[in-house]
């Protein structure tokens, strides 16, 4: 897999994940939990595995830097520098406040 195709997978599987971060928190904030709501927080669930397997990175950036790429987080996506050095944060902490707001739509009486 050259670089530029690992940009490309690496490029749709954040805009994907990043998709099931904005249902997940649209879910819990509008009440309408469904079956695409646990789609979407067991593939998140599944990158924090894929992202603990790897020790912290994603497994297409220890990919990209096997093929050469030179600054991992930005050489690896088409994303902005200043944001995605800030995607584990910032999707992180929508990922929890959707969770709660999900978890919280459940529990309530």
């Amino acid at each position: 897999m050259t670089l530029l195709q690992i940009k490309v997978v690496h490029t749709l599987a954040f805009f994907l994940l990043s998709g099931c971060v904005i249902l997940v928190c649209y879910s819990g904030a509008a009440d309408r939990i469904g079956w695409w709501t646990w789609v979407g927080i067991w593939m998140i669930v599944g990158e924090g595995v894929a992202l603990a397997s790897c020790d912290g990175k994603c497994p297409l950036t220890v990919l990209a830097e096997r093929q050469g790429a030179i600054q991992p987080g930005v050489a690896d996506i088409f994303l902005p520098k200043w944001f995605a050095d800030r995607i584990f944060p910032i999707c992180g902490s929508a990922f929890a406040v959707g969770c709660l707001l999900v978890a919280w739509r459940i529990l309530r009486p």
